[in-house]
């Protein structure tokens, strides 16, 4: 059987796994390691992660650049998340021989539209229609510098995503994307697979819990804003207590907490205290104001948790409706946390999540789709 090469080109050095994209991007080195795959890495680094010897295990070779920052970058006509992952060597690399490339977000495409590249395979991987995301960062952000940003990064992404003609296949998170990258690049190839996660198996534990958990990276202004939404208008007048835990929460969600009763923040937990967090929560709280890509601490959230209250737009193009409770206005979501307050999570339950997620959302499966695409 002939060997399989594959280079992947990460905007972010993917170790350790504690962010959306990074966790994708992991787990996706696991599972096609797992199956013989040679994976050349390309990692684009800047300050806050450093080099990794994890990466040696699921590589056969791993290469770092310099990401770019500054005025100049942010001034150029392409996204500035684009313009700074750029790197005459990284160029230089992918043409040492004729293995197909795995793009990784838009992030990562500045040279997929390269002559010298023109023959290549090219995959994109899609974990966000990265324009609208943007944009929904400009409407819930407060400062005036940060908006101008987002706005200005959401037009030049706009602009930049027909760049993703050159690509020969472009795999999609979720079922909504797949349909929208169908609808703007007619006659490409446009298939869904979904993320790549740490779980294995289901570790779910029946019975009840004695409170309910909203979990996120908080510095991200939407994940601040669902925060503040649940002390504010949902859970300050239910009996059920709420823990808010993630990284860097702002002052102005410290200062909420510190005046809302039956309201706990844990900052900055590290992966052994959340995964008990969510393990013994009785409802994790999981909305969202933009439905974009795939929130990969829903399906953290499925494999560990019990009841999982979910508003539409965080289950936008998961197929997961049947194994969440749903509820979307503020009085809803009040009266489905007072119903589940009541309830059992029993093994009927346990098992209909092990068949539900044991299907389109298995490493193995999904790794094995994408090495029958590269073959």
């Amino acid at each position: 059987m002939r060997e399989v090469h594959l280079h992947i080109v990460s905007f972010d050095i993917p170790y350790p796994p504690n962010y959306g994209g990074v966790i994708d991007v992991f787990y996706k080195l696991k599972a096609l390691s797992s199956q013989g795959v040679k994976i050349h890495l390309h990692c684009f680094e800047y300050p806050g992660r450093k080099r990794s010897d994890e990466l040696n295990k699921y590589c056969e070779t791993v290469d770092y650049y310099n990401r770019r920052t500054g005025y100049r970058f942010a001034l150029s006509t392409k996204p500035y998340i684009v313009s700074g992952r750029r790197s005459s060597r990284l160029l230089e690399n992918l043409k040492k021989d004729q293995y197909p490339i795995l793009f990784e977000g838009l992030h990562s495409c500045f040279y997929i539209d390269h002559p010298e590249l023109k023959n290549r395979l090219k995959i994109y991987r899609e974990s966000n229609i990265e324009h609208r995301y943007y944009f929904n960062l400009f409407k819930v952000e407060n400062k005036l510098y940060d908006k101008l940003y987002y706005i200005i990064e959401s037009l030049k992404l706009r602009l930049y995503q027909k760049v993703l003609w050159h690509a020969d296949i472009m795999l999609a998170v979720s079922k909504a994307d797949t349909i929208y990258l169908q609808s703007h690049f007619k006659n490409k190839k446009v298939i869904h697979l979904p993320s790549f996660h740490a779980n294995e198996e289901i570790t779910i534990e029946a019975g009840k819990g004695r409170y309910a958990l909203y979990h996120g990276n908080i510095e991200v202004p939407e994940n601040a804003r669902a925060a503040e939404y649940l002390i504010r208008e949902v859970f300050q007048d239910l009996d059920m207590p709420l823990i808010i835990a993630g990284m860097k929460p702002p002052q102005k969600i410290r200062r909420l907490v510190a005046q809302s009763e039956g309201v706990e923040l844990i900052s900055d937990p590290d992966d052994k205290q959340m995964f008990e967090l969510i393990r013994h929560a009785h409802i994790n709280v999981l909305v969202t104001f933009q439905a974009t890509g795939l929130k990969l601490k829903l399906l953290n959230t499925l494999y560990n948790g019990r009841f999982c209250l979910v508003n539409d737009k965080m289950l936008s193009g998961t197929f997961l409706d049947d194994i969440c409770q749903k509820a979307n206005e503020t009085e809803g979501l009040k009266a489905r946390v007072n119903e589940i307050a009541q309830q059992v999570f029993d093994e009927g339950r346990i098992n209909e999540r092990m068949q539900k997620l044991n299907g389109l959302y298995c490493n193995k499966q999904n790794a094995e789709q994408l090495i029958r695409l590269i073959s």
